[in-house]
This record gives structure tokens, sequence and C-alpha cells, in this order.
């Protein structure tokens, strides 16, 4: 055990779990006043109840002994040995120089974030109940087995060869189409398109979008999983993505709209953040402005499709994450060079050939396939049985009222902010 990895992995734990309230801020200020609190609480819940499963089960699914592959067992239940234990899979090359519980907790972390983003699809219109339900059985069935395909190195896309730094796959292209099956189920929000559904606070958006670029430097250069040369690079490469994805977006925003935005600049700088992140430990000099630059622009015109496809998503979930998320898995087939990074592989600029961006795009089609599926299915079973969205009078009303029973804001008469009633 190295003391310094487990202080940096420590550190860039706590700065991953900072980012769901930075998601929460970032989301709440795009959407309507009445829909703040419901915003917020979606995603506070995150850290509840998937941390609670975290520990019960969903670790030992993701990185339990290895079964075919697929998925871990049951052998590290309730977090069972790992006081004094090992991580399955985790020896070798990939031998951790941290506590096992150290791991635990980083990992969870990405685990709460994942389902979040994709509150920003289904905003305005979901029931809370139906989320819960949602919420814990994604957790379980859809993203433990992606981690475990990807994350682990006894997962079949690890073995094949497939690199993903942090989460290009397993958080980003898994919450995107995974956001995309739910709002085919929920049905657009009323009134949209043809209805103005303007953000009620873009300087909370901005907030949130600054607490997110400062966690990102936790959940990347985190994943070196020690205090590292790679964790420097990673460091680096987050913060230099993000700031050319920025400049990407806005130039081609310019160019379309004849305006540079505030939200236009929030939305680029995590649309290449999400790029990165997959590429984050794998690429080294220049090569995250080109990614950055390129996801920046990419996703700008992503989010266009919504309008032509008629799929309400409402916060731009399926156009920034999964989008941003796919460029960067596909772009680090091109741009990886080993010698950041032995453990990783020489892209097609750096004399490796295809062989790395043909594993990256069969990691990229496994995850949209196997999530969108489940997903899909899972929003279904809780539409069909308990109802998955509200009624069309408590979305006139609102989800902070009509959820929760509470105001985000205080107006006068009608009194102080807190519990109505």
């Amino acid at each position: 055990m190295n003391s310094g990895d487990t202080a940096w992995v420590l550190g860039a734990s706590a700065l991953v779990l900072f980012m769901t309230p930075g998601l929460a801020i970032f989301y709440g200020g795009m959407v309507r006043a009445k829909n703040m609190l419901g915003m917020l609480m979606q995603n506070f819940f995150c850290m509840g109840l998937v941390s609670v499963l975290w520990m019960l089960l969903a670790f030992s699914l993701a990185f339990g002994k290895d079964h075919g592959g697929i998925i871990g067992g049951f052998d590290l239940v309730g977090l069972k040995g790992l006081y004094s234990g090992s991580v399955p899979a985790y020896k070798d090359s990939f031998a951790l120089t941290i506590p096992a519980l150290v791991f635990v907790a980083f990992q969870m972390m990405f685990a709460v974030i994942t389902p979040a983003l994709i509150t920003g699809a289904t905003a305005d219109r979901m029931r809370f109940a139906g989320w819960v339900v949602f919420l814990g059985l994604w957790s379980l069935l859809v993203y433990a087995p992606v981690a475990h395909w990807v994350f682990s190195p006894a997962g079949w896309l690890f073995k094949r060869g497939a690199l993903d730094f942090a989460g290009g796959t397993v958080v980003h292209i898994n919450a995107g189409i995974a956001a995309l099956a739910v709002v085919l189920v929920l049905g657009r929000r009323r009134g949209w398109p043809d209805e103005a559904m303007a953000p009620h606070g873009l300087p909370w958006t901005l907030l949130g979008a600054g607490m997110l670029w400062f966690g990102w430097f936790g959940f990347n250069a985190g994943s070196a999983l020690g205090a590292n040369k790679v964790a420097a690079q990673a460091f680096m490469n987050t913060h230099e993505a993000a700031a050319s994805a920025m400049l990407g977006w806005l130039i081609v925003e310019r160019i379309k709209d004849g305006h540079a935005t505030t939200l236009g600049a929030a939305s680029g700088l995590v649309a290449g953040l999400v790029a990165i992140t997959p590429c984050a430990g794998y690429v080294g000099g220049i090569s995250p402005l080109f990614i950055g630059f390129i996801a920046g622009a990419l996703c700008f015109l992503a989010i266009q499709l919504k309008y032509r496809f008629r799929y309400d998503d409402a916060l731009d979930v399926v156009g920034v994450h999964l989008v941003g998320g796919i460029v960067g898995s596909l772009l680090l087939g091109f741009f990886a060079e080993k010698e950041v990074n032995a453990l990783g592989a020489d892209g097609v600029f750096f004399g490796g050939g295809i062989h790395l961006f043909a594993q990256q795009v069969i990691a990229v089609l496994a995850t949209i396939v196997f999530s969108f599926v489940v997903s899909y299915v899972l929003a279904k079973v809780i539409d069909a049985t308990m109802g998955l969205r509200v009624t069309p009078d408590q979305e006139m009303e609102g989800l902070d009222l009509s959820q929760h029973s509470e105001t985000a804001y205080s107006f006068g008469e009608l009194g102080s902010i807190g519990r109505i009633g």
C-alpha cells in the first residue's frame, strides 16, 4: 500500500461525489422554476439509494469474482472480507496500491452520478416514485454489468483490449442511451416543442458547470488510482479538453445562430469533459485540444437532432453525454499513445493500426445495445405497473409542489421556503 496514492484517491472520491450536487445545480438552472426542487431531489436521492445498493450488492456484481466476463458474483456482498482483502482480478500489472475499501469508495461515486445524468433528459415530467424504482433496478441490472465488462480486468470488453480510462462507455454512453430509452417511454413534455420552456436560472447552470469542471479532476485524474505521472497527464488533459470544447461549441453556435451564449459555454465545456473522460490517461501532447474541440462542435450539432426526430431530451443528455461519450471513445482509437500509459495502446495516429479503434467500436455498440434494451424494458414495465409519468395536472403544477409539497423560491404571500400545508 502507498500512502500517497491512498490520500489522493480518497480526495478524488470526495471530488467525484461533489459532482452530483454540481450536476443537480447545473440541471436545476435549466428547468422552469416550478421544477427546480424536483430536479435537485432526483439527483440528491442518487447519493442515498445508490450508495446503499453499492455496499450491499452492486459493487459485488461489478467487481466480484468473474462469471464469464459478463458479471461479478455474490462473493463481495456487503463488502465481505474487503477490510483486509483485495479486489478480484486486480493483480499483476493491475495490482492496486490502495486499500480495497478506497477503491470501493472511489467507484461508488461513479455509480452515484451515472444514473443522475439521466434526469436531465426526463426533466419536468417523471414521477419521483417511478424514478426511485427505476434508479434502483438500473443501478443493479445495467450499471453494474457494464462496469464489470469495461472496468474490471476480468470483463470481456477489457480483455478484448477496449480502453475506457474513466467512464466514456460505462458512465456517459451508458447513461446517455438509457436517457433516450426512458424519454421514448415517457413521451414529450406538454407543449414541447411549440411552447417556450426557457431556463429559469442560468447563473445556477454556470455555477453547476464550474462545480462539475472542478470535480472532474477527481473523476479523471483519480482514475489513475495513484498519485503518479498518469494522474498528472489526466489532470492536464481534462482541463485542456474542457477549454477547447467550450471554444468549439461557441464558434459553431455563433456561426449558426449569431450569438455565443452562456448556456453554450456551460454545455460546451461539459461536452469536452465527457469526451476526454475515456481518453484522459491514454493521450498526451496537444491531443486533448483536438478531442475537446471536435466534441464541442459535434455535440452542439447533435442537440439539434431532437427537433428533427421529435424526442424530448429536455436538457440535452443525449446530445452531450451520449454523443460526447461516443466521440471520445472513438477518437481514443486514433489518439492513444502507449508512451503516455504503458497499460494502454497505440492508436491509428501513433502507429498502432486499426486494432484499438475496432475494439472501441465494439465497446460502444455493445454498451448502446445492452443499455438501451434493458433501460427501455425497465421503463415500460414501471410505466405499466405503477406509472412513470406525472399526471397532466401535476405537470402543469410543477414537480416541486406535486411530488415534494415544497417550493424552491419564496414569492411574497406564498410564504417562506419550505413545506406547504
